[in-house]
């Protein structure tokens, strides 16, 4: 390699920011673009890079962003290309991939906060990557902040050594020029060919109205020019260079090619992203790569919900909906189904219960659709008695009870960090979710880590919240899919009017497919609009029936119109009455209102 390839090359730093929601990593991101000069005053907004209402709104990245900057350090003017990457447990994938572009990363953590679940999950991604970390501890200013009892949190759990670990204020501003310098100093700069064919790795894509799929790549070896033919190393399909930009927050800046070690936005003008599929790599097509980057797999959705349109005829505009939002967010999967109680819907995979809050969020919002969703499951393995195994991720596509052998569901490692003094609500509510205790940390005198195997259908109502709330908002949750185990499984029905409403049937423990039973019928009660004839709401095992509720009648005063006269004129309406009602009842019809689907979330496991 000559020396002004290299020297090109040393000059680059790539990292990113990995921290747990809300420990201030955007608004380190914001600082750092400012320090740089990269966007102007009158054009800085708050948490710039995060682009979405929902991101803004709730304070959370949810599509990984970056930008180039650059830095005059020493004479010499270095290019920093920071990989925003989400914090959240459900988009975990996002920061796998954005490490993998990288070389360093910065570890911040809140001073008044401490170390969290999610911050642990990430770091490790970060180390199998072999990256330098750099601690950074934010959020000095506050009158909470204890830096040194962060630091040392850091050391014991993480083992990483903190005794250079950068001191900063994100929102004050204060330390972030040692912070910038410690990044050249200490980041290695990229290894990488200038002269070996083309290897560029895809670390995130999405759609652009005007230009089509875009994806951000990193060139691992060669170079990328606009005119360049290249292929997509998974297809194999062929395509032309249409333009090249560098990444920046406000407008993307046009080049004509992108160096080894750098990263940069390519544009092949095609107009979807299932070319451009996350995790590939693209390399020359006239002299390509033999070996493509390795270390990548699809996301797989993990939790599935029906989504129906509450207005039946809004079907197509909910299917349109899904399909540009998918051009968006590659990790959604989704297949039409049909409810005899919702109509028609479609059945959508999701990365958790986060990533479907936000889905369903934003279908409402950006396409002004009115949406039902059904109660999230996972997917079971369901080995029937002639040897074959079907997945199962709809309740009522399982099997006659008969048929099935035994039924395997999947199991997560959850991994909480809570004050102590919450420890025996928690481990209360681990065990009432059929939790297996794996470890116990103490971390601190008064800071505790958790490490169960739980059944995913167990997390994915709503254990979260009642996390949360058992611990006053202070544990934090990050979990990771192990493999399947052996359930004993029952499908509950819930019936209503003799009628099985399959958009409310769950997949249960069978020790507890009673208590759940019983709670259902019983909220659905309170639900269920009284009719002119008695309703039975019943919750079904099989054929066994197991709680009951009945919705009483309401009351038609027939007799009113009588004024004094023989009692038999009243009875004989009396009777006349019991007649009509037993007629209706056999050929009535219950309307379920929206907050029927909605009891099956709420029910406390």
């Amino acid at each position: 390699m000559n020396a002004r390839n290299a020297s090109g090359q040393q000059y680059i730093r790539n990292f990113s920011i990995i921290a747990h929601i809300d420990h201030g990593k955007s608004t380190l991101a914001d600082r750092l673009i400012q320090e740089c000069g990269a966007v102007s005053e009158r054009e800085m907004t708050a948490q710039i890079m995060d682009t979405m209402d929902i991101e803004k709104e709730r304070g959370i990245t949810i599509k990984a962003q970056s930008v180039r900057l650059s830095y005059p350090y020493k004479g010499q003017t270095y290019i920093l290309n920071l990989i925003d990457t989400p914090g959240h447990v459900d988009f975990s994938y996002e920061v796998s991939r954005s490490l993998s572009s990288c070389e360093g990363a910065l570890l911040v953590v809140d001073a008044s906060q401490g170390v969290e679940a999610q911050t642990i999950a990430n770091v490790y991604i970060a180390m199998e990557n072999n990256l330098e970390i750099l601690p950074v501890i934010n959020k000095i200013d506050l009158p909470a902040a204890d830096p040194l009892k962060v630091a040392e949190d850091i050391e014991s759990t993480i083992g990483l050594d903190c005794t250079e670990a950068l001191k900063v204020s994100a929102k004050s501003g204060e330390g972030i020029k040692e912070l910038i310098e410690s990044i050249i100093e200490k980041i290695p700069a990229p290894q990488g060919d200038k002269d070996a064919p083309t290897k560029a790795l895809i670390y995130d894509s999405w759609f652009d109205n005007y230009l089509g799929a875009l994806a951000l790549v990193r060139l691992v070896n060669g170079e990328l020019r606009v005119g360049q033919e290249v292929q997509v190393m998974s297809s194999g399909k062929k395509y032309e260079v249409l333009a090249l930009y560098y990444p920046h927050p406000v407008q993307k800046i046009p080049i004509q090619s992108i160096a080894c070690g750098e990263i940069g936005i390519l544009s092949l003008g095609l107009k979807s992203l299932t070319d451009m599929a996350v995790g590939d790599t693209i390399t020359d097509a006239k002299n390509p790569t033999q070996e493509p980057v390795e270390g990548f797999r699809p996301a797989k959705p993990f939790v599935f919900a029906g989504i129906y349109p509450i207005e039946t005829d809004k079907f197509e505009e909910l299917r349109d909906a899904l399909n540009k939002l998918k051009l968006n967010d590659s990790a959604l999967s989704f297949e039409p189904e049909t409810s005899v109680a919702l109509g028609f819907g479609f059945r959508v995979g999701f990365l958790g219960l986060l990533h479907m809050e936000v889905v369903k969020e934003r279908l409402e919002r950006e396409f002004g659709l009115s949406l039902i969703a059904t109660a999230p499951t996972v997917v079971y393995e369901v080995y029937l008695t002639d040897g074959s195994m079907v997945a199962v991720q709809n309740p009522s596509e399982l099997p006659e009870v008969q048929k099935i052998e035994f039924i395997k569901e999947p199991y997560v490692r959850a991994s909480i960090i809570t004050p102590s003094e919450y420890l025996g609500n928690i481990i209360t509510l681990l065990s009432s979710r059929r939790g297996i205790q794996e470890k116990m940390d103490y971390l601190t005198q008064s800071r505790v880590m958790l490490v169960y195997a739980l059944p995913s259908n167990e997390i994915v109502m709503d254990f979260y919240d009642k996390l949360k709330s058992c611990t006053k908002g202070y544990a934090s949750f990050d979990y990771e899919p192990i493999e399947s185990r052996d359930g004993d499984l029952v499908r509950l029905d819930i019936r209503v009017a003799g009628e099985v409403v399959d958009a409310l049937s769950i997949i249960v423990d069978k020790s507890k497919s009673y208590e759940k039973g019983r709670a259902l019928v019983e909220s659905m009660k309170e639900i269920v609009p009284r009719q002119l004839f008695e309703v039975a709401i019943q919750a079904s095992v099989g054929n066994k029936i197991i709680a009951r509720e009945t919705i009483k009648s309401m009351g038609k005063n027939v007799t009113a119109k009588c004024y004094g006269g023989d009692i038999t004129r009243k009875r004989k309406l009396l009777e006349k009455q019991k007649e009509g009602k037993k007629r209706m009842k056999a050929i009535g019809k219950v309307e379920l209102p929206q907050e029927a689907f909605l009891a099956v979330l709420k029910i406390d496991g």
